[in-house]
C-alpha cells in the first residue's frame, strides 16, 4: 500500500486549479491527491485518484494539459487503473464571451474496458455568467474517435466514429475560501443512437493557504458501447502556484 502512495505524492507535479489569473500571472502548477481507504476484518479496498494540470494564459489564448490517473483494487483484485491525458486550448474572439475550443485526448481504462481511445476535435464556446467569483460555460463542437474497446464476452472492438461534444461547466467562489467547480459533457455517436459517452467530474474545494486546498472530488463515467460506468468519490489535498 506504502509504495501506491508514494507513486501518488510523485506523480507528475501539477491538479484542478482554484485561484486566479492575473495581468501578471501566465502560468499555473497544479497538483492535487486524493483517495480513499476501507479495511475490514473481510478484506482491503482501496482508491488513488491523481490529478495533474500545467497552464498557460495570455490576453487572446490558453493552453492547459492534464493527466489523471486512478488506480484502486478490492481484496487484491484490480477494479481500477484509468489513465487520461489531455491537452486542450481555447482562442479568444472580439466578440464578448465567445471563444473557441479544441483538444486532443487519451484514454486508457480498466473500469471502462477501454484498451485505447484518442479523441480530437474543436468547437465553439460561449460564457453565460463571467465574473471573478462566478462562471458559467456552455460549448458544443464536433470530435474524432478512434478507440479499441473490449465489448461483452471479451469480444475486442477496434473503430472509429464521428461524436458530437456538448459540455456544461462551472465555477463559484463562496467567501474567497471555498470553491465549488465542475465540468460535464455528453457525446453522443453520430452514426449510432445507440453510442454515446457521459462524463462528469465535480470538485469541493476549502483553502487552507496560499498553495494549499482540501479537496472532495467527483466523478462519473459511462461508455454505453462497452455497457461499463464508474463513479468516483475522493477526498484528500491539492496543491496550486500561479507564476
Amino acid at each position: 500500500m506504502f509504495r501506491y502512495l508514494l507513486i501518488s505524492a510523485l506523480f507528475l507535479f501539477s491538479a484542478n486549479c482554484y485561484a486566479q489569473f492575473t495581468d501578471s500571472t501566465h502560468y499555473s502548477v497544479n497538483y492535487a491527491a486524493t483517495g480513499s481507504i476501507n479495511k475490514t476484518n473481510d478484506g482491503n479496498t482501496y482508491l488513488i485518484n491523481n490529478a495533474a494540470k500545467f497552464g498557460i494564459k495570455e490576453k487572446t489564448f490558453d493552453l492547459n494539459f492534464t493527466n489523471t490517473w486512478v488506480y484502486g483494487k478490492s481484496n487484491e483484485a484490480l477494479t481500477n487503473n484509468d489513465f487520461s491525458s489531455t491537452l486542450y486550448f481555447n482562442l479568444y474572439s472580439n466578440i464578448p464571451h465567445f471563444f473557441y475550443w479544441g483538444l486532443a485526448n487519451y484514454n486508457t481504462s480498466a473500469s471502462l474496458k477501454i484498451n485505447n481511445q484518442l479523441l480530437a476535435g474543436a468547437g465553439v464556446a460561449y460564457n453565460i455568467i463571467d465574473k471573478k467569483d462566478a462562471y458559467l460555460n456552455i460549448s458544443d463542437g464536433l470530435l474524432f474517435d478512434s478507440s479499441d474497446l473490449i465489448l461483452t464476452d471479451n469480444v475486442r472492438d477496434v473503430y472509429q466514429t464521428y461524436r458530437n461534444s456538448l459540455r456544461l461547466a462551472f465555477k463559484f467562489t463562496i467567501i474567497k475560501s471555498i470553491v465549488l467547480n465542475s465540468s460535464s459533457y455528453y457525446q453522443p455517436s453520430l452514426s449510432r443512437k445507440d453510442d454515446y459517452n457521459l462524463k462528469s467530474d465535480s470538485n469541493l474545494a476549502f483553502k487552507l493557504n496560499k498553495y494549499l486546498n482540501l479537496t472532495t472530488a467527483f466523478s462519473y463515467n459511462r461508455a454505453s458501447r462497452t455497457d461499463r460506468d464508474n463513479l468516483l468519490f475522493t477526498y484528500g489535498l491539492a496543491f496550486e502556484k500561479f507564476f
